[in-house]
């Protein structure tokens, strides 16, 4: 049984949402309160998000120019550093949830990508 059921056209749909939602969280749940990098590496990131979201080759992308491949190794890179930050940057009480929240998040949406049948597999 594969477990994998995240394709390519369900996570074409969340990009959006998720980067505005890292655009206007931190506003809303008042991060920053431990250090103003929570502010903002959420904003940063999900304008950086929106970007590669309109950039990505998959149903929601506006200017198709980059693989879907490539959109999975930084969706997966954002996780990667959001689940450092609040360690390495000392991040207390709200801020370092919402970035542990986050980093599991994506990191679980990468990790249950369902491959395309021609899409070769990533390790």
């Amino acid at each position: 049984m594969n477990i994998r059921f995240v394709t390519k056209t369900i996570h074409a749909y969340l990009d959006y949402p998720v980067a505005i939602a890292l655009i206007a969280l931190p506003m809303v749940l008042g991060l920053g309160q431990s250090s103003p990098i929570a502010f903002w590496l959420s904003v940063v990131t999900g304008i950086a998000a929106l970007a590669l979201t309109i950039l990505t080759d998959h149903e929601t992308g506006l200017i198709r120019v980059l693989p879907y491949s490539f959109h999975l190794i930084v969706d997966f890179a954002v996780s990667v550093v959001f689940l450092a930050a609040p360690f390495v940057l000392g991040f207390k009480g709200i801020d370092f949830a919402y970035y542990i929240v986050n980093a599991l998040a994506v990191l679980t949406v990468v990790s249950l990508h369902k491959p395309e049948v021609s899409e070769p597999r990533l390790a």
